[in-house]
Parts: C-alpha cells; sequence; structure tokens
C-alpha cells in the first residue's frame, strides 16, 4: 500500500449538505429549517443555558451559602521547601516564585510543617506561629509585608 493509496473505510465519510440549492437536492424550500419561528431566521443563537423556554436547571436547583467577598486566599509553603535555599537567603514571594514554589496568584503564608535548621530572612504576608518559632529558632527572621 502506498500513501497515495489511502482512503477512507466505506461509511466513514458524508456527503457535504448543500442547502437552498433548489427542491432537486432534498434541501430546498425551507433549506431544512423547518417553517416560521426563531430557528428559522438568519443569525438565532441558542442562549447559553436556554431550554427552549423550559424553566432552566440553573434556575431550577435550589442555591447554597454565599461567597464571602472579603476572604483572602493564601498560596501555602512549609518550612521545609524553605530548606533548599542557600544560608542568609533573603526569601521573598518574588524568589518563590522564580524557583517554582509557588504560582504568584495570591498572598503566601509561611506554615510550620518540617524542620529548617539554616537561617533565612523570611518575608511572607502571613506565618503560623510555628513557623515564625522555627525559622527565629534557626537563627532567622521573619518578617511580614
Amino acid at each position: 500500500m502506498k500513501l497515495s493509496e489511502l482512503k477512507p473505510k466505506q461509511g466513514a465519510t458524508k456527503k457535504r449538505k448543500r442547502v437552498g440549492h433548489g427542491p432537486g437536492s432534498g434541501h430546498g424550500k425551507t433549506s431544512t429549517r423547518g417553517q416560521k419561528g426563531d430557528r428559522s431566521r438568519s443569525g438565532y443563537i441558542v442562549k447559553k443555558g436556554y431550554e427552549g423556554g423550559q424553566m432552566p436547571i440553573t434556575r431550577r436547583i435550589p442555591k447554597r451559602g454565599f461567597t464571602n467577598i472579603f476572604s483572602e486566599t493564601f498560596e501555602i509553603v512549609n518550612v521545609e521547601r524553605l530548606a533548599a535555599f542557600e544560608p542568609n537567603t533573603e526569601v521573598t514571594p518574588t524568589l518563590l516564585k522564580e524557583k517554582g514554589i509557588i504560582k504568584g496568584k495570591h498572598k503566601v503564608k509561611i506554615l510550620g510543617q518540617g524542620e529548617l535548621t539554616i537561617p533565612l530572612t523570611v518575608k511572607a504576608h502571613k506565618f503560623s506561629k510555628s513557623a515564625h518559632e522555627k525559622i527565629v529558632k534557626a537563627k532567622g527572621t521573619a518578617e511580614t509585608i
């Protein structure tokens, strides 16, 4: 078999529907759009969530809870991840983003999981109590931005 001999399997392709080409085409007169109504008109677009006049599912389902517009989202970094840096490094959210530890979309919070033995200057938006203690215990400093 050669590349030029390749063709689709029998029944795998359909002939294009050529609408509006007269009665002999099988798609003449109303061009498969039926009589009257929204769908027969040009420029008709089905709106997202529209169910033909039936009450849409988004309105049928009961709504629960609320979204707190004052909530803050933090990117979490544990103390054990900071151990990868060289001693006496100033660790900032920018540096964490460069190293791929955080995505850099939100504020940074340092949590105290793991151990830290090297002194670092850590600058973040929030620290847990245990993280602050571990950084200070390793002769480093924890600064809130």
